[in-house]
């Protein structure tokens, strides 16, 4: 989470997981002078989309048997630093109604946080790991991979994703829906190929063959496919319209996956192969595809990635707050005040906040950019339409939880403290943002005049419930307009239980 200073040195070993839908995937990497070498992976298929029910909860045999996977995985990492593992769960954990309830016993399982992330976050980051791992210098190139909850469509140019979309629709929960205990008809396929249509076709002219150069697929339900094409000698190089042709009317011969008997097939994906096979089979009808490459790149080497990018002070986040202020005009000169002051508080009390202090700092640089983005939607109540925003949009490199810890901050930078929903953020910052809240609403009103020259030096010190600021001699008497808000802020303050004392 947090940022690597040139000066800092960077990790030997990272790792990133991914609990995915159908599978869950570990890879470990060592890291040399900025270049990633795969020491290790590991891959165990959880099934995780076929234990929701439909109300959408997890049961418990699923929960089981991921939580038993999760401790095989913690048992390789057991060592590593928390910053140097990134785990997040798609959409089975987007989806399910106590995903809250299983996170808690999943992060104690692997003894690291677990952080959810969007459909178009989860396009991005596929989108990293396939640019990274192909040697193509081609214009422009369409990039699918099927999951087992959700298939992400995504073009890009080199490493720079354009267009992002993820579909509810997955190897999976497709094949549970549409070939129930593994039944074949061509009635059953044929109502697949309907709804993988129906859900594809709305982007269909995004997505069509004239919008690319290379069609590239990734996932594992993918390249099981390529395996028997290849195998079969029903498409050489790749996966060819042809060839699916020739698997399609295969599997249609056949009543159960059981009886498909395709050489270099494992075992374990025959319960989801028509899933994944009506799903590419629809794509690449509806989107004009002759040919699709397959690249062994995916989820977790751009997991990867853009830890790397995030260590050597590229963080895509940093990105996204900077283009979400450009796009709501917000004041910059208004926010270099703030993170100024914001710099000169935390400056004052870190040895309080200990460690944590340089993330806390991060996420206060970017509520800073961001709490006035509802401004042009309503001036009364623009903190709570910023909130709104960072909340529930599509923020590039932004976990679920990252997007909660930051609309908080934003909400709570001026009026009434919502005490319950701070306490309510996944820890540690249950317990760590309530200080977050007060630096950022103190550095706010400090500089509601707008002006440099309007703010004294100060100093301030921070305990368990306590904030003490000490301004110049005679300078709050001079200064009517700052001494009201902070009086103001002290009773905000009290209602959260904390004592202002300002002297």
């Amino acid at each position: 989470m947090t940022q690597t200073t040139e000066q800092e040195e960077a990790p030997e070993l990272v790792a990133a997981v991914d609990l995915g839908s159908n599978s869950f995937h570990m890879i470990v990497c060592s890291v040399h002078k900025g270049q990633l070498k795969t020491l290790d992976r590991l891959r165990e298929m959880v099934r995780l989309a076929s234990g929701l029910n439909k109300k959408n909860i997890l049961d418990d045999d699923t929960q089981q048997r991921a939580l038993a996977c999760l401790e095989r995985f913690g048992q390789r990492i057991q060592n590593f630093p928390e910053n140097n593992v990134r785990i997040v769960g798609t959409n089975t954990l987007r989806t399910a109604k106590n995903a809250k309830q299983f996170l808690h016993k999943a992060e104690q399982a692997i003894g690291y946080p677990i952080h959810i992330i969007s459909g178009i976050e989860e396009a991005r980051l596929i989108y990293q790991g396939v640019a990274h791992s192909l040697q193509s210098n081609v214009n422009r190139r369409l990039v699918m991979d099927i999951g087992g909850g959700s298939t992400e469509y995504i073009i890009g140019t080199n490493s720079d994703p354009t267009e992002k979309e993820s579909l509810r629709m997955g190897c999976v929960t497709v094949s549970n829906r549409f070939f129930p205990d593994g039944a074949i008809s061509s009635q059953q396929f044929k109502k697949a190929e309907i709804f993988v249509n129906q859900q594809l076709n709305t982007y269909k002219k995004l997505f069509t063959h004239n919008q690319w150069d290379e069609a590239i697929g990734a996932s594992g339900s993918i390249r099981a496919i390529r395996k028997v094409l290849l195998a079969t000698e029903w498409s050489h190089g790749g996966i060819t319209l042809e060839g699916l042709e020739k698997l399609k009317k295969h599997a249609l011969n056949c009543k159960n996956v059981s009886e498909l008997d395709l050489p270099e097939l494992d075992p374990d994906r025959l319960p989801v192969f028509m899933g994944g096979l009506a799903i590419l089979y629809t794509t690449f009808k509806t989107l004009d595809i002759d040919k699709m490459s397959v690249s062994d790149g995916a989820l977790r080497e751009g997991l990867i990635y853009d830890y790397m990018g995030r260590m050597f002070n590229h963080d895509v986040r940093s990105d996204t707050a900077q283009f979400l202020a450009e796009h709501y005009h917000t004041d910059s000169q208004q926010t270099d005040l703030i993170k100024t002051t914001i710099d000169n508080i935390l400056e004052q009390v870190s040895p309080f906040l200990g460690a944590q202090s340089r993330v806390m700092h991060q996420y206060l640089n970017w509520a800073a950019e961001l709490h006035e983005i509802g401004r042009p939607i309503a001036h009364s109540q623009y903190h709570k339409h910023g909130a709104y925003i960072i909340k529930h949009g599509d923020l590039a490199g932004f976990s679920q939880q990252d997007q909660n810890l930051l609309s908080t901050l934003v909400l709570s930078h001026r009026r009434k403290i919502p005490v319950k929903k701070i306490k309510d953020l996944p820890p540690p910052w249950n317990h760590l943002a309530i200080y977050m809240v007060i630096i950022l609403r103190l550095a706010v009103l400090l500089q509601r005049n707008r002006s440099n020259s309007a703010t004294p030096e100060f100093n301030i010190t921070l305990s368990k419930n306590t904030v003490n600021i000490q301004f110049p001699e005679n300078w709050l008497d001079n200064a009517p307009l700052t001494q009201a808000d902070l009086k103001l802020e002290e009773t905000y303050l009290e209602k959260a239980k904390f004592s202002l004392q300002v002297s």
